[in-house]
This record gives C-alpha cells, structure tokens and sequence, in this order.
C-alpha cells in the first residue's frame, strides 16, 4: 500500500472556489510593484523627498530587509508545519551572538554558518517544548525569547568583558564583541554608474527607478544573495516537491497526513529548526553587517519578521513583499528620518484616501469616515509642520507595522492546524 500522499489528498483540495479570496497572479503582482514606484516617484516630486527613491535608501533598504525576510521565511517554515514560532526574536538574538563570537576570531563566513547553528538550537528548544511535550506554542515562544535574552547577556559579559581576556584586549566589552572583517559585497560596475548618473538627474519615473536598481546592484552583500536563493528555494521546496506536500499537510491536517503514513513528528522537527536555522541566518547577518553582535541589536526583527509572514499569508512571495516594505521604513529611519517621514505622512493620506472610497463603494460607510478623516488630519499634519517628532521616526517601522496588519488581516488564512496540539494516534 502506497504511503505517498496524492495531490488530490491536498488539505482543501476538494473545497469549493467560489467567494474565495483572489489569487494574486504574477501580471497582477507586477501592476502592484509598477504602480507603488509611480506613487513613490510622485511623492518625491511633490515633496522634493529626493532620498525617497535614492540609490543608497534602497541599499539600506536591501539590507534591512534580509535580516527581517529570513526571520520571517523562519516563521513560514514552523508555521506551514503547524508551530507556531513566535520565539523567531531569540533565535535571531542567538544567532547574532554566535556570529559576533566567531566572527572577530575566524570571520565573517565562519560566522553565518555559526549564527545558522545558534538559531537552530533555539528551534529545537522549542520543537522539543512544542512538539514532544505539547507546550502551549505562544508559552513556548515566549520563553525562548527570554532565555536567550538573558543567555546572550550573560555569556557577552563572560566572554567579551571579561578583565583581560583576549576578546576585551580585541575592543570587546561587556555589551559587543570585538569586531569582525567586513563580508565581501558584489557591484556591476558599468551598469552601477550610469544607473547613478540617471538617478542625479531628478526626472520623474527615471530616475526614481535607475535610483531604485542602482541600489540593488551596489555593493549588495552576498548574504544578500543567498537570502534570495533560500526564498526561491524554499519556493520550490514546500510547492513543488513532495516533501513539501507532506510538511504543509502537517499543518493543514496531521491527523490526515498520520493515517496516510507520514511522521507528522518527523516533519514538525525539521521545519522548526530550519525555522531557527534561517532565524539565526538572519541575526547573524546583523551582526555581520555592522561587524559585532552588541546587545539589544535585533531590535524586535524576529517580530516584525513574524509580521511579514502573516502580511504575506504564510506564502514565500509575500513574505518578500513584506520584508521589503519593512525594511524601506526601517532603511529610512535609519539614513534620513525626520524629512523623509514627514514626506510619507502625504503618502499615507493619499493611501488613507483611496481605502476610504474602496470602503464607500463597499457600503462600509463608518470605516470609510474612519480612514476619510484619518486622511484629512495627515494632510492638514503636513501642511502645517515641517517635520516629525525624533521619536516618531524611531517608532515609524513598527507603526507600519500595524497598520499593514489591521488593513490586509481580514483577507488572511493561516494553516487550519496552525498551533493546536497534536498527538499521534489521536485520531484513532
């Protein structure tokens, strides 16, 4: 008897399609990104916001979004199995501190394949919680965020600030490693100059999008490139192989996938610590980036990764999406802050305005006024001052955040077994 499990056997396979949710295709996906840059390159003309669409934001940007994309490729991998991994935060945290260790003393590719093993460890922490003890999954998650919290402060002043040790002899101390060599990066070098001498000439469309290649063809690191890869293979991995049938059937209905002959413990474990391992990837590459693991350097990344998941309903091209729109706004904090925010609050109202008339059209009149007036009190915001407050454009990453969450939640479907217990034979 056969143990395979047949595409027709697909969790919901058999479920109707009418009055479902719109699957997006890639034409659709390419209006979309067509059109956002449209928006963007008016903003900055209206605004005269030039680093909107400059090549270093969108470098930075690149880079703020691999650390948040593989946090929350992470999270897809535990959660397609049906695990809920809200523990991403101390993978990466454990991640970032096994890079900092090895990285000064053998660097920084020693210290990707490092941060991967210390992100793993806190994923099988919390596989053996979840998966062979039935810990409540948020419980779980939570704790790991906290022991490694309290275990990587713990070792850095062991290991880094220890009165004459060779890491503090190195420039360590008691809150950072000793630092790291810079990781190779890779830039076109013909196409990366005229790219620049487009985007210097400020015209509309133009040079907003030679702005936007031109960061992604710059001294891009190759953790970068290989964050890519594992998108793309993760991809074909969990859609286009048989094995991924039977991890996303794990979170879809194990009881099934148990009777059909798979080792629904088997496929939990492994994606919950290739969930930590691609957590731990991405907070080693923070470390690498600004070559030492200090403390407090994830910075909530492992959540805003877990955002990005559910923004991207579980799927690896939304992920993506979301990783690059959350990484823009953290990229931009961080670079120019208060004139640029100040030039998105036009934004926002422009995108406040168009939701309050798709609401309208869709007889929802109270969010319509809702998102109407919203709009109207950022505009007059806008006009009336000339920037925003330091602390606001500290927060605007997490503000966008929660805002991408309340408007995309209601078209949203996680996996139908994601976070409920599971015991084999249950279903006997």
């Amino acid at each position: 008897m056969s143990t395979e499990l047949k595409p027709a056997a697909r969790p919901g396979a058999g479920a109707p399609r009418g009055g479902g949710r719109r699957k997006l295709t890639y034409p659709v996906i390419l209006l979309i990104v067509a059109g956002a840059i449209v928006a963007v390159s008016l903003l900055r003309v209206v605004t005269g916001t030039n680093d909107l669409t400059s090549a270093g934001q969108f470098s930075a940007a690149l880079a703020a979004a691999t650390s948040i994309g593989l946090a929350g490729l992470g999270g897809l991998w535990a959660e397609r199995a049906g695990v809920v991994n809200i523990g991403l935060e101390g993978m990466m945290m454990l991640g970032s501190f096994a890079a900092g260790w090895i990285g000064w003393q053998h660097g920084p590719w020693a210290a990707a394949a490092i941060g991967i093993l210390g992100g793993a460890l806190g994923g099988l922490v919390h596989a053996i919680a979840t998966v062979s003890f039935g810990v409540d999954h948020i419980v779980s998650g939570v704790a790991v965020n906290i022991l490694a919290l309290g275990a990587t402060q713990y070792l850095a002043t062991l290991w880094f600030g220890a009165e004459g040790s060779a890491a503090m002899q190195a420039g360590g101390n008691d809150k950072q490693s000793p630092p790291m060599a810079d990781m190779p990066t890779f830039t076109i070098p013909g196409l990366s100059d005229a790219l620049q001498s487009l985007e210097n000439h400020h015209w509309f469309l133009v040079s907003d999008v030679a702005g936007i290649l031109g960061g992604l063809v710059t001294n891009v690191s190759w953790l970068t490139v290989l964050a890519v890869l594992l998108f793309v293979g993760t991809f074909f991995l969990l859609w286009r192989s048989s094995f991924g049938l039977r991890l996303r059937s794990c979170g879809e209905a194990p009881v099934s996938a148990e009777s059909l002959g798979v080792n629904v413990y088997t496929y939990k474990y492994a994606a919950v610590l290739v969930s930590g391992a691609l957590a731990g990837l991405g907070g080693a590459f923070l470390s690498i980036s600004t070559h030492f693991f200090q403390d407090g350097q994830t910075g909530g990344r492992g959540y805003i990764g877990l955002a990005t998941m559910i923004f991207g309903n579980w799927r690896p091209g939304g992920v993506a999406m979301g990783a690059g729109l959350f990484g823009f706004m953290d990229a931009m904090q961080l670079r120019s802050g208060g004139p640029t925010v100040h030039a998105l609050l036009l934004g926002l109202a422009a995108l406040l305005a168009v939701l309050a008339l798709l609401r309208l059209r869709a007889a929802k009149r109270t969010q319509a006024a809702v998102a109407g007036v919203a709009a109207v009190l950022l505009v007059l915001w806008y006009f009336l001052t000339d920037a925003v407050p330091l602390e606001l454009v500290e927060a605007s990453p997490y503000i966008a955040t929660l805002l991408v969450l309340a408007l995309f939640a209601q078209r949203l479907r996680p996996p139908k077994a994601n976070g409920k217990p599971y015991r084999r034979g249950q279903g006997a």
